[in-house]
């Protein structure tokens, strides 16, 4: 009953990985990637990379908000932070609400205070939504495909564990070199490694699918009615503006009541009345039980009069309950937004495990049929496809990740529609790849897709140099490590991929071999059994048979 458990939970672990693989494969890579979509974005916008810290960036945003709008009754500035070193500001219209989103802005310059004109890109936000809610398809269908892969995943990650005795043990063994040896050693070593992150962030997936897989568990408050659009109230002339009180020590006084955490956000409200008010929100938030959604900024508020600096009120983290704060709690740590660069750089990690440990069970899967069907030397049509499409699912996915980055770069800057084309790119490149294999056979195509990834990976900090103002040295010496380690990474990641080009290219990879018995033994003649008693067979005699 035992082994036929363990042998079902493998079947289980076998088929839930390889049917929904490619997918899963996709989603890991992009969410891996989109834990720095924020920097992925900076990247994309060279325009951008001219801005140069220069002392307090907040004077220089209120005296050209006192410019760009000195008749809004309401300003936001958002500070630049280690993620997005930019300045940008942003204003209200009369009759709209303060802070409320897509209205009026612009990104300054943090030296001069000029107006930069970053152009048009998907960035780092398309890798994001990627992740979840796929691309071209209905919002709603999406979630459901990507919320069954999550619950497949999940499933194939406690069928894993169930599956393997010895599961850390294997985690330090490594067998490089041995062909479907080294494929279980590696898959097991990417599985074991992350596995706590693993389950963590299917779980929590998980978590923020269940209204989409469970509409009718979800309790849904009263929906509160369409609001007829507020007419637009005729702009009042200019008014003087109010002498604003200093907001440095405003800052100063919020940081320290945040635990250091430092203010991301400033808003001043009321300009068109005589009590403008100024309103300081932190970069994130400073607990993880607290709502987490698309807002970067934290929850916390502190508010204090414009003209004295008097504080009006601090709010804190919001109340809830047990189950909804433990609801929150898995939402931030599956986003990871209240982290900061160490510990995204670790989930970041995580995330690269995880995503070898799918990408390696699917060639795992192959390699292990190839070898049992290797005798007859005729590979069924099941085994030949998933064979091929394992190089477009796994490599090519990374070479369309490459190519997107140049897309950005190579797409003129005034095009119509940028953000689109790059990722027509993106899907273009990647159907490319998936046709490939199916041309040139897997042998050749995985090492000439690989190679061709780390190409690019290796020549982007070279491309960023030729159409940016600021290439990798110039970063380095500025400390500007948004913008090297977008490049650093690049090179990283193209030095492993050459290292797998290498190890792939024709006549290296080993041919699956059947496993033959040896060679019956022949009688031996009755002249040698009666001179020495034994049979002479010709092969070592080991007291099991057939060994």
């Amino acid at each position: 009953m035992k082994n036929g458990f363990r042998q079902s939970m493998a079947w289980l672990h076998t088929w839930t990985g390889l049917l929904l693989g490619w997918l899963l494969f996709a989603i890991f890579l992009t969410g891996t990637l989109a834990y720095f979509r924020s920097e992925i974005t900076y990247w994309m916008k060279p325009e951008l990379h001219v801005s140069q810290p220069a002392g307090d960036p907040v004077p220089l945003a209120l005296s050209r908000l006192a410019q760009l709008a000195p008749a809004a009754p309401s300003w936001s500035i958002t500070l630049p932070d280690q993620r997005n070193p930019s300045l940008s500001v942003s204003w209200s219209n009369p009759g709209e609400a303060p802070g409320r989103r897509g209205g009026p802005s612009a990104i300054l310059d943090q030296t001069s205070g000029q107006i930069l004109h970053p152009r048009q890109t998907a960035g780092g936000d398309f890798l994001y939504r990627f992740h979840f809610e796929l691309y071209g398809l209905p919002r709603a269908l999406a979630r459901w495909i990507v919320g069954i892969a999550t619950m497949a995943m999940f499933v194939a990650i406690i069928s894993g564990v169930i599956t393997h005795k010895k599961i850390f043990k294997e985690f330090f063994t490594f067998r490089p070199g041995k062909g479907q040896r080294s494929w279980l050693d590696m898959h097991n070593m990417t599985a074991v490694l992350a596995l706590p992150y693993h389950i963590m962030i299917t779980f929590s997936g998980l978590v923020l699918f269940v209204s989409t897989l469970m509409p009718l568990v979800i309790e849904r408050g009263p929906q509160r009615p369409p609001q007829p659009a507020a007419e637009v109230a005729e702009a009042p002339p200019p008014r003087p503006l109010p002498q604003l009180t200093a907001i440095a020590p405003l800052m100063a006084q919020a940081e320290t009541a945040w635990g250091g955490m430092p203010v991301g956000r400033i808003q001043i409200e009321k300009l068109d009345t005589d009590t403008p008010e100024i309103l300081l929100v932190p970069q994130r938030q400073s607990v993880v039980t607290v709502q987490s959604g698309s807002g970067a900024n934290g929850s916390e508020r502190m508010r204090f009069d414009a003209l004295t600096g008097r504080q009006i009120e601090a709010t804190g983290v919001p109340e809830a309950s047990v189950v909804a704060q433990v609801n929150m709690a898995l939402g931030a740590l599956h986003r990871a937004r209240f982290s900061d660069t160490g510990l995204r750089w670790l989930f970041f990690a995580a995330g690269l495990a995880g995503t070898l440990m799918i990408g390696t069970g699917m060639v795992l899967w192959v390699s292990k049929r190839a070898m049992k069907h290797a005798k007859s030397g005729v590979q069924p049509f099941g085994l030949r496809l998933v064979d091929r499409l394992n190089v477009g699912g796994i490599a090519g996915l990374c070479l369309a990740s490459a190519g997107y980055f140049w897309a950005n770069r190579l797409i003129p800057a005034a095009a119509e529609n940028r953000a689109g084309l790059e990722i027509a790119a993106f899907l273009l490149i990647w159907a490319a790849a998936a046709i490939h294999p199916f041309l040139r056979g897997t042998e050749k195509s995985w090492s000439e897709q690989l190679a061709l990834t780390a190409v690019l990976a290796l020549l982007l900090p070279v491309l960023n140099m030729a159409t940016g103002p600021s290439g990798l040295p110039q970063a380095l010496m500025a400390g500007n490590m948004v913008l090297a380690s977008v490049d650093l990474m690049a090179l990283i990641c193209g030095a492993v991929a050459a290292i797998a080009a290498w190890k792939a290219r024709p006549g290296q990879q080993k041919k699956p071999k059947a496993n033959r018995r040896p060679p019956a033994a022949k009688p031996a003649p009755a002249a040698a059994v009666a001179q020495t008693g034994v049979p002479q067979t010709g092969v070592p005699q080991t007291g099991v048979a057939g060994e």
